[in-house]
């Protein structure tokens, strides 16, 4: 189905299933342990073998000997796989470095080996044993000793790593309130709760891969490369996922040496990454230093703008696209982004909840209250003065929806902001200092064919069919929402299937992009059934009403199943894009309000009480998208307050490498958080007419919790996280 006009009424919009607060289908199976995630396939071949990494104890040179006698003699072992005997391999298209260093290291904790054995213990002691010395060699591990001579960042999904409208330069210079400000964000981890995790089986030259991965179609298509393999010779599942945050976005080494395993030890392997492996050997998000300059009239508009970002990666890799944002979200005719990137030796940097705009939101919403002050504007007051419906590096092209300041004045009428004291340090509570803080939330819209396979049987079931993953996101229950909405019938008489390389090829889990082009992609399949069944019964489709388990034209009216008598019907079908993404600028808008308290004498933060209110196409699941935000808002409180890898600047890797030293939220961190989800369908999207939301909940909150802590102390932090240290020596005097 070629979507390239607005959508218009369809069945989608009866809302009997669709827009309504469902619990997760696969909720009990996931309560009652009976979802299978990619270590907990028990019975699915026999007598497994297990398999355990040896990960690079240098983050560049060269493996100079390896001794692998002790590991083989061990109790159990089966295998031992290294570069020497692992065969010719390639490497993915979504690789930055090679799966399976050796001899070269190019990266701390790159795999060098997997040692295989009859148990997980034995594997484990066996890899132990493994002797390996190295010739070390100098490397780049400093963003900020490396920022002078960063080059220009290449393109990223197609976007310009520099962009100047106007003259930036002279607006700036004669601009007569001005800001001129560095920021800096972390290394930040994943740390999903699920580690990754594959079993490989061998069939001849078939391979099957339960593996933990949000995109199966890019994963299948690595595999096959990186082992040399045709395409269809590999078969990935991945039905469940503890959690990725687009740390399983790739291929990653689980799966490839599990697979090497496999076939060098002749039996299935199972293997899961230690989670002290994880954090130098997969992807993080990469540490950014930003520089921002915003220059306005007296009365509060914006006249130049301009956001530079430095990242770094290895050699191959992408940037951190830290002005994505800064492009679209306030106006200024004269403006300038661009995009630095330096090459160091630390483990790859790639995609993260929000990238590019998570780490940008950080920033520019920072600089966005700065400037407010300096104005002495209220800070809504000051962004919706440079609010835009177009697309201020392209006016001709309009916002498709837009409703950034609808959401900070519902916000603030909420949250009671106008109890905000603006004058910094004002508000106690005993020996608490009391601050509000906001800051706006963007997201942009990424559209993505998106393909289903639909069937019905004869006892009226539908059954939907595609390789989409649930990351813990709600994906089976808004894809059952959607067959059950299109081919009227309760929830209960559909079956979603997803996670399997062998269905119709979908979005995937990535970007905030699954849920609207998924659902739009089982849409296209249900209007493709619903043409087979109509004229399987006679029908016209265009006037068949399918309500209820029937299906009715004029006066007649017949069981859907009765259209499967003779045999299953089966529908296919994919959802692909034309050029309304061109003509009008698709993205999410929102607003992130924060009150917390900072004990005036130890300078300790505690979060009282957070708000997001959410403009994002139409809500398919409230229940599932109020999930997502209220979560993202939990990581974003990480962000502000506490999540930084601590980088060895003299070895090249993350030294808190475990969920001990990394530190995450917990329960007793996070307070009340209320969600508001402006119900706003867009017919430019999708005939869903919806959009992701589950980024857009990220997006402005650590600005928001930073600005609120400036409210209460009169500090303001440019470095994240804002920990107790970069706040004492300039707190107020207790008194």
């Amino acid at each position: 189905m070629k979507f390239d006009t607005p959508a218009t009424t369809n069945p989608i919009d009866r809302l009997k299933v669709i827009g309504h607060s469902t619990s997760r289908i696969d909720g009990h199976l996931k309560t009652t342990g009976q979802a299978t995630y990619a270590y907990e396939w028990h019975d699915v071949v026999s007598n497994p073998a297990y398999g355990t990494i040896v990960g690079a104890a240098v983050a560049k040179g060269r493996i100079a000997s390896m001794d692998l006698s002790r590991a083989k003699a061990a109790s159990g072992v089966l295998a031992i796989v290294t570069a020497d005997n692992a065969g010719k391999l390639g490497k993915g298209d979504h690789n930055t470095a090679k799966l399976l260093g050796g001899p070269d290291i190019e990266h701390y904790h790159q795999a060098v080996a997997v040692v295989v054995a009859e148990t997980f213990e034995q594997a484990r002691a066996a890899a132990q044993l493994v002797r390996i010395d190295y010739d070390d060699a100098s490397g780049s591990f400093d963003l900020a000793a490396g920022k002078d001579g960063a080059g220009e960042a290449p393109s990223s999904g197609g976007d310009k790593p520099e962009t100047s409208v106007g003259d930036f330069a002279g607006a700036f210079a004669a601009a007569p309130v001005q800001l001129d400000a560095t920021y800096t964000t972390p290394d930040q981890a994943h740390a999903m709760m699920e580690p990754h995790a594959s079993m490989a089986a061998w069939d001849g030259d078939r391979l099957t891969l339960w593996t933990s991965n949000q995109m199966i179609a890019w994963t299948a298509a690595d595999v096959a490369k990186t082992l040399g393999l045709p395409k269809q010779n590999v078969h990935v599942m991945s039905p469940y996922i503890g959690g990725g945050f687009g740390g399983k976005l790739f291929l990653r080494a689980d799966a490839v040496l599990a697979a090497l395993g496999a076939r060098a030890a002749g039996r299935p392997v199972k293997l899961a990454l230690q989670r002290p492996l994880i954090f130098n050997n997969t992807t993080h998000r990469p540490a950014t230093i930003q520089r921002i300059r915003i220059g306005a009239t007296r009365d509060g508009k914006i006249s130049a703008i301009g956001h530079e970002s430095w990242s770094g990666n290895l050699p191959g890799g992408r940037p951190e696209t830290a002005v994505q944002q800064t492009r679209l979200l306030y106006a200024g005719a004269n403006r300038m982004t661009a995009l630095r990137l330096a090459m160091l030796d630390l483990p790859e940097g790639n995609a993260m909840r929000a990238p590019g705009e998570a780490s940008g939101m950080m920033a520019l919403e920072i600089a966005m209250d700065e400037m407010a002050e300096r104005l002495n504007l209220d800070p809504i007051e000051f962004r919706a003065r440079n609010d835009t419906q177009v697309d201020p590096e392209n006016p001709k092209r309009p916002f498709s929806q837009r409703q950034l300041v609808a959401c900070m004045r519902i916000g603030a009428e909420r949250f009671g902001w106008n109890a905000r004291n603006a004058e910094p340090r004002r508000q106690r509570d005993g020996g608490w200092l009391i601050g509000m803080g906001m800051a706006a939330a963007f997201r942009n819209n990424l559209l993505v064919k998106s393909g289903a396979r639909v069937r019905l049987d004869r006892g009226g079931i539908v059954t939907v069919e595609t390789d989409m993953t649930d990351i813990g996101t709600g994906s089976y229950t808004i894809i059952a929402q959607t067959a059950a909405e299109m081919m009227g019938v309760p929830l209960e008489r559909v079956v979603v299937r997803l996670g399997d390389s062998s269905y119709p090829v979908s979005a995937g889990s990535g970007g905030q992009f699954g849920a609207n082009n998924s659902t739009s992609g089982v849409y296209a399949a249900c209007v493709k059934l619903r043409e087979a069944i109509s004229q399987k019964l006679g029908f016209n489709s265009a006037d068949a009403v399918f309500s209820d388990g029937q299906v009715t034209s004029g006066n007649r009216s017949v069981a859907l199943g009765q259209a499967a008598s003779e045999g299953d019907l089966v529908a296919e079908d994919a959802i692909e894009y034309g050029d309304l993404a061109k003509t009008h600028q698709e993205s999410t808008f929102g607003a992130h309000f924060v009150e917390l308290a900072v004990d005036a004498a130890t300078a300790e933060i505690r979060v009282r009480r957070m708000l997001a209110v959410c403009a994002a196409g139409r809500v398919l699941n409230p229940k599932t998208a109020r999930s997502q935000v209220i979560g993202a808002m939990t990581m974003g409180v990480g962000a502000a307050l506490m999540e930084e890898l601590a980088v060895d600047k003299r070895r090249g890797f993350f030294v808190n490498h475990d969920l001990a030293g990394y530190e995450v939220p917990v329960h007793a961190d996070i307070p009340h958080q209320d969600v508001v989800l402006l119900d706003e369908p867009d017919p430019m999207s999708s005939p869903m007419k919806a959009k992701g939301i589950g980024e857009l909940g990220l997006c402005g909150v650590a600005a928001a919790l930073a600005n609120a802590i400036y409210n209460a102390t009169g500090v303001r932090v440019r470095d994240y996280p804002i920990t107790l240290d970069k706040l004492l020596d300039r707190m107020p005097e207790v008194g």
